[in-house]
């Protein structure tokens, strides 16, 4: 893509490179993606940049059904099956919600994306600019190996200020779920593996 000539230095500046494995965090509140990387000689990932969200439907809280405008939280993963290069928003990558704990929990809805474009209807618009960025690191990793990469999604990030004020809040439960493999990754710089029991996520030792 045309971009890729403008991030190599970025890149290089990180010891990164097109195709090097990537991961994604995403914040509701605060409208901001981050694009997480890993150089070839550490197992930790680093910061290559963090985006702007520029739309982002519903409020804090998980998607429950079809049609409720939600953007979901949760723990997911993109395989290159679906990525999308002809999207109607320019580029677009589906997150694939519902997973496993969604579906566990009765949870309904279809094609929520990462895309292009400043309109949300359930997914994180990105700008058509930002997009190419963000799908052009996304795609050279899968092309390189990476036979999916994580996306996680946080209704905010998880501070311990953040969670004292969401006591008595109606997902606080859920979200005290979540907060674990955000911590986790906070802690460490390495993605969890997510499995799904009990109708809990659980959080163990993965290679990315």
């Amino acid at each position: 893509m045309k971009v890729e000539p403008l991030l190599k230095p970025a890149l290089a500046a990180k010891s990164l490179k097109m195709g090097s494995p990537v991961f994604i965090r995403a914040f509701k509140q605060e409208r901001e993606l981050e694009l997480w990387m890993k150089p070839a000689d550490s197992e930790k990932f680093v910061l290559f940049k963090t985006y702007p969200i520029a739309a982002a439907s519903g409020k804090l809280g998980p998607k429950q059904a079809e049609g409720d405008r939600q953007v979901p939280e949760g723990f997911y993963f993109v395989p290159p099956s679906m990525m999308n290069p002809r999207s109607r928003f320019h580029l677009a990558f589906n997150i694939g919600y519902p997973n496993q704990f969604d579906r566990a929990h009765g949870r309904t809805g279809s094609f929520i994306m990462v895309h292009g474009s400043d309109v949300s209807i359930g997914c994180l618009a990105m700008t058509d600019q930002k997009i190419e960025e963000i799908y052009s690191l996304c795609d050279a990793a899968h092309r390189a190996g990476q036979k999916f990469f994580r996306v996680h999604i946080f209704p905010f990030r998880m501070s311990e200020e953040k969670m004292r004020q969401c006591r008595g809040h109606r997902w606080r439960p859920f979200w005290k779920n979540l907060e674990k493999g955000y911590r986790w990754f906070e802690e460490k710089r390495t993605i969890p593996n997510v499995s799904v029991q009990d109708k809990r996520y659980h959080f163990g030792n993965a290679q990315d």
